[in-house]
């Protein structure tokens, strides 16, 4: 009995990927993670954003409900949240304190009068600055 040794074909011994395919692979699973990151992260700027106008219009109702019950603008915003003194009509509280920051942790500027109406509630943005534009632009009450 006369056994031959058959040498395996091109396909067996091509088992596994080469260095170079999965050097590929992982490059471009990069680029789809980096893609997929920046869109996932400015939408969370974008949404920071709208939230950011939607409680400075919400901080502007309660502003405007203390000033109908008391008569007067509120001192500063603190005043929503706690009685002043030597204030009648007081029917709070209008507003919790963590309210008086933005979406960024930035507290929420409140100005009376303000520039061209009774007053101004105003986010400096992202950055926490004056101006700027985008997500760091100033959010103010209408």
């Amino acid at each position: 009995m006369k056994r031959t040794i058959r040498q395996p074909s091109f396909h067996a011994r091509q088992a596994g990927m080469s260095l170079l395919e999965i050097i590929i692979v992982i490059v471009l699973i990069g680029a789809v993670l980096t893609l997929v990151g920046s869109r996932v992260l400015g939408g969370a700027d974008r949404g920071k954003a709208n939230l950011a106008k939607t409680q400075i219009q919400t901080l502007s109702g309660k502003v405007e409900n203390f000033k109908l019950d008391t008569g007067r603008l509120p001192a500063k915003l603190d005043d929503l949240a706690t009685q002043p003194g030597g204030v009648s009509g007081w029917l709070g509280p209008y507003a919790k304190p963590a309210e008086f920051n933005d979406p960024w942790g930035n507290p929420v500027q409140y100005r009376a009068p303000g520039e061209g109406q009774p007053f101004d509630l105003i986010s400096l943005g992202a950055d926490g600055q004056p101006g700027g534009d985008s997500y760091n632009a100033d959010i103010r009450n209408q």
